[in-house]
């Protein structure tokens, strides 16, 4: 009860401190304060300043990126507690915002939050596959993005921004070493050319099993092989015109894989792959007026999971692995035209999903969906007033086939959605801003056909397609204010969504699972973000400190059924999470960051009964600390070498994301980085 009211109570000071005069806020007028005029391009998909963003946005800087000891996008997510974390040993990560999630065994499909690479699908719900290091932002929309991008976009979208080369060629290798035998090789290049510019990072890494806060060896967690690389390439034939190639890759040849009920057992692992390439065009007008943007991408993404007969008797595999591979291929072109008081943006998306699956659920399938839409933005009163609105049309068909004695069937549906926003700036330094946004996800080719029977410890199952599925919608209304004001930089925002046709899975007989669309449910919370930024003088040394905190808390998240079965809240969504910590920089290469993520209790199901058995995980906080210094080499601007270490899970907590999967114990690092 005491944590409840100090959200409440924290969500009262954002909005009470951003009343405050400039002079009030202890702080000088020079103090950085890179969030006033932040660019983003996410909520409208062209560049904009985030101070006219009519949606709830949050950006995790290449600062905090460089600061945070996280290896992937799951563990900087996790850090900076954006929603609830659903972590499991073996490079599988999803993320639930709003009440939504990710969905980490495979492409977007089946999940509610919309991963995204420079603005493209990523083809994965697993945030584990994506790289940190070539990263030059991550901008996260809280709420639908189903306007700007399409299906599975119901809580939110995530999109990873990669780094673009630029200024003079500079090399960079680092080293790092820690718990468990850890290892990691990393070296990139970035820079510019003449009118070319590049960056690409590349790393390969390893770590043994780990111990838990409880100082028991977790056996069957660690990985071999792991490779991560990320190029972007880009040449301006032309001013303001720029044909790029953008390849991601993600690899790991051995993952350890515990099962819950399997702990231990060093004969289930995994193989995973994640790799992408897209080419694009983006250009604009001599007057900057016409901006447009063409692009083709492709992708596969492929898990193979292994738990030999002899490891799992009596198991459904009988020493047989299951491999999911997602060949993934789309395009896109949208076209702008702005002016002082207006900008419109239209254009049309096209996405190819095609998967095989075998030798359980051998249900092969295709999704294809061409979607067109038109988001407009104007300005009022001297464009203190900023208005938006968004319309979408999806017309998407789902083809299956169990096998190639069956002939192919198909599912043909459309979607139209639309979204209205906007923002007033009551002053330079306050913004009022609300917004309403609809959401929808397809049925998947599983719950709408799927024929066939699972054995395993707890019986025989047989699942059963239901082809008459609606597709899942949402409605969201939300408002908040943001204050900027000297270094202090403040958010709340209160939301609702209401979402319907929910679909889960239901027993309609002995031993037959189904599929069926649920009537709906209401979520409804508060989130909030600080930071200031302010200087201190420290025996003769400036420092710039930077105090944050941000957060959410659930006010209402239940389910209603329409076949008169009780209320009952929503599963996997923490009641609560908040990060706070402290950032700390100089202009002599130092800086640090002590990172504290608090996660709330989470009703979430207990697999090790049949059927699963509702239970309360409890809540957790884990603490991280990474220090910094960068010294420079000789009399040169650029040569650098840097030592860096960190600390995870500073106070050896013993802590589960999932339950039955604890997280490892004290983990230190240390690192030493050549930049030349």
């Amino acid at each position: 009860m005491k944590k409840k009211r100090f959200l409440l109570f924290l969500a009262a000071g954002l909005l009470a401190t951003g009343v405050l005069d400039a002079e009030e806020i202890a702080g000088t007028s020079n103090t950085p304060n890179y969030k006033e005029n932040e660019i983003v391009v996410t909520a409208s998909r062209v560049e904009e300043l985030k101070k006219d963003v009519t949606n709830n946005v949050t950006v995790i800087t290449r600062k905090q990126i460089e600061a945070s000891p996280a290896q992937d996008l799951g563990e900087l997510l996790a850090e900076q507690s954006i929603g609830h974390i659903q972590k499991y040993p073996g490079a599988s990560t999803a993320v639930g915002i709003r009440g939504f999630r990710s969905d980490a065994h495979g492409n977007d499909l089946r999940g509610k939050i919309l991963i995204l690479i420079d603005g493209r699908r990523a083809g994965t719900g697993n945030l584990a596959k994506l790289m940190t290091d070539n990263v030059e932002r991550v901008e996260i929309i809280r709420g639908p993005g189903a306007v700007q991008y399409g299906s599975a976009a119901i809580g939110g979208v995530v999109n990873v921004i990669t780094r673009k080369g630029e200024g003079k060629p500079s090399f960079f290798m680092e080293q790092e070493i820690g718990t468990y035998d850890y290892k990691k090789t990393t070296g990139g290049i970035a820079g510019t050319l003449g009118d070319f510019d590049f960056s690409a990072t590349g790393s390969l890494a390893e770590m043994d099993d780990y111990d838990t806060g409880d100082d028991i060896t977790y056996f069957n967690t660690g990985y071999e092989d792991e490779i991560r690389g990320s190029v972007n390439l880009g040449y301006e034939f032309y001013p303001g015109n720029r044909i790029g190639v953008t390849y991601t890759h993600f690899e790991v040849g051995r993952a350890g894989n515990p099962s819950d009920l399997a702990k231990n057992d060093r004969d289930n692992y995994k193989t995973t792959r994640n790799r992408s390439l897209d080419v694009s065009y983006t250009g604009k007008s001599t007057n900057d007026r016409l901006s447009w943007m063409a692009r083709y991408f492709v992708g596969e993404d492929t898990d193979t999971w292994y738990d030999p007969f002899g490891s799992n008797p009596g198991g459904w595999d009988d020493g047989i692995p299951f491999s999911k591979t997602t060949d993934q291929q789309g395009a896109q072109a949208q076209v702008s035209y702005a002016e002082k008081n207006f900008t419109v943006t239209t254009g049309v998306d096209w996405l190819n999903y095609d998967i095989e699956q075998s030798p359980y659920e051998p249900l092969d399938s295709e999704y294809d969906d061409l979607g067109y839409f038109a988001l407009a933005k104007g300005y009022l009163f001297d464009q203190k007033l900023v208005l938006t609105a968004g319309l979408r049309y999806d017309d998407y068909e789902v083809k299956y086939t169990h096998d190639q004695a069956n002939p192919e069937t198909s599912e043909e549906a459309d979607s139209f959605v639309k979204s209205f926003g906007l923002a007033y700036h009551v002053s330079d330094n306050v913004k009022l801003r609300a917004s309403y946004g609809e959401g929808f996800q397809v049925p998947d080719a599983q719950s709408l056909a799927a024929d066939y029977v699972v054995s395993s410890w707890s019986g025989t199952k047989h699942y059963i397609g239901n082809p008459d599925l609606d597709p899942e919608t949402s409605h969201t209304i939300d408002g908040g204010v943001e204050v900027n004001i000297d270094g202090f930089a403040s958010s709340l925002t209160l939301f609702t969504t209401e979402y319907e046709d929910f679909i889960q899975q239901v027993e309609i007989g002995p031993d037959e699972i189904s599929w069926q669309n649920q009537d709906e449910a209401t979520i409804t919370g508060i989130e909030g973000e600080m930071s200031y930024v302010f200087p201190v003088t420290i025996a003769g040394s400036r420092f710039f400190m930077e105090p944050y905190a941000s957060g959410t808390y659930m006010l209402d998240y239940v389910s209603s059924f329409d076949d008169g079965s009780p209320d009952e809240d929503i599963r996997y969504l923490p009641e609560w999470n908040l990060v706070t910590g402290l950032r700390v920089h100089d202009s002599n290469g130092f800086s640090g960051n002590f990172n504290m993520a608090y996660f709330g209790e989470t009703k979430v199901q207990d697999w090790n009964f049949w059927p699963a058995k509702e239970v309360t995980k409890g809540s957790f906080c884990v603490a991280n600390l990474s220090l910094a210094k960068r010294i420079s080499v000789g009399n040169s601007k650029t040569s650098s070498v840097t030592v860096k270490g960190s600390v995870e899970n500073l106070f050896d907590r013993n802590y589960e994301y999932v339950l039955g999967y604890p997280m490892p114990g004290r983990t230190f690092t240390l690192g030493l980085r050549f930049d030349i």
